[in-house]
């Protein structure tokens, strides 16, 4: 945890003649925030209050893009663990340059890298062992996933954009053929040992049936990775068919982040900057797509495939020249103060999640009554529990940032 009024916003609300010589971006806080809220907005409950009014329109679509899809595709839901992954790379040549402005060696830096990533996996481990009597050994979340990918992104960090490129390349050619070579299962394999129906309306077929949930390679590794840790019963599948594997995948989207964090903090002109980000992004986007719909490779976030990568990679560019654009280049920094709040301190939000949620919404019915929130009615209860929740929440994080205090790793 770190307390310094460094990181607290500069209070003018002129744009800077060069957005890049900015100490930080307020774009990537107000990005990493507005995907903060996301993930912490699911205890808006959307679903419920959907189900309560099933005539409305709004609140369906509401609800559909607070839910994972399925198997492929993608929802705004489904944005939240790639779009953080993407503003890990982003942020990484500023911090990158900050400690090298600070004197610190490189290999100081690398040391600090690796000790972060061992950090973030372990966080990610410890978080999803709360409430449970054993230690829940998986590595499918999204802290860890980061973290198993860091160091080797920081490394490439320090090399030439050309490495970088290469590096991309070689993780999402490399990984799709690795799925694509592994045998398909036979006529007679029992899906109930994978957890899914062998009557399942999701499952892919012809060349695309290798990216099919728990009978793919991330799957068959799993069965054998997963299984060296101490467990209550052996693993055989993950019921939402999330890998360890995906961390590769993941790599690669922090490898988008982190070209366009080079970008970001380039002496090229703010015109350009947002030009290189939204061309990027519609071709990435297109190359995602493209793959998915002729069949070469299926858009599946659950095993992060090199589709997956490149589509919503396209998206988070998009979402990073809009931020960019509107706060960085405008000068327009107001309305994103809320999401700042939640994106300066981001790994505090992701924590206060997972694990105040429950209490305050059990705390608010102890204290408040059951009834407190149906005054508009049965069907809008859980809606405005969750927002009373998500008050407090963010709350808390405005009180951490008036007093400096960020949760740092």
């Amino acid at each position: 945890m770190t307390s310094d009024s460094s990181e607290r916003p500069t209070p003018t609300m002129n744009p800077p003649e060069n957005p890049s010589a900015s100490r930080r971006l307020i774009s990537i806080d107000a990005y990493r925030g507005f995907v903060m809220f996301l993930m912490m907005a699911e205890v808006l409950r959307l679903c419920a209050v959907a189900s309560a009014i099933p005539s409305s329109a709004l609140w369906k679509a509401l609800c559909h893009h607070q839910e994972h899809v399925e198997w492929v595709g993608c929802v705004l839901h489904d944005m939240i663990q790639p779009s953080f992954s993407f503003l890990v790379g982003v942020a990484l040549p500023f911090s990158l340059a900050g400690r090298v402005a600070r004197g610190q060696s490189r290999l100081r830096m690398s040391l600090h890298a690796f000790w972060r990533a061992f950090l973030l996996v372990a966080l990610g481990v410890a978080l999803r062992s709360v409430g449970r009597h054993h230690t829940n050994y998986t590595f499918e979340d999204t802290l860890s996933q980061i973290g198993m990918g860091y160091g080797f992104l920081f490394l490439l960090a320090l090399c030439p954009r050309k490495v970088q490129w290469i590096s991309l390349i070689t993780i999402l050619v490399g990984y799709w053929s690795a799925f694509a070579l592994y045998p398909l299962p036979g006529s007679d394999f029992d899906y109930s040992q994978a957890g899914v129906p062998a009557d399942w309306p999701h499952h892919l077929h012809g060349f695309a049936a290798h990216w099919n949930k728990n009978t793919n390679l991330a799957w068959a590794f799993d069965r054998w990775f997963l299984n060296l840790f101490p467990r209550q019963r052996p693993f055989a599948f993950n019921g939402g068919g999330y890998a360890t594997l995906s961390f590769i995948p993941t790599l690669a989207t922090m490898i988008l982040g982190l070209l366009a964090g080079g970008v970001l903090q380039s002496e090229r002109p703010a015109r350009s900057k947002v030009t290189w980000l939204v061309v990027a992004g519609l071709i990435s986007f297109a190359m995602g797509l493209g793959l998915g719909e002729f069949g070469i490779c299926p858009i599946v976030k659950r095993i992060w495939t090199p589709s997956w990568v490149l589509y919503s990679g396209g998206i988070s560019f998009l979402f990073l020249a809009g931020f960019f654009s509107l706060t960085d280049v405008a000068g327009w920094r107001g309305w994103a103060f809320p999401l700042r709040v939640i994106g300066m301190n981001s790994i505090a939000a992701y924590c206060m999640s997972g694990l105040l949620e429950g209490f305050f919404h059990e705390r608010l019915t102890a204290h408040l009554g059951p009834d407190a929130f149906k005054i508009l009615g049965a069907a809008y209860e859980p809606f405005l529990h969750g927002a009373a929740v998500l008050l407090i929440l963010w709350l808390i994080l405005f009180w951490m940032y008036r007093r400096s205090i960020f949760l740092r790793i």
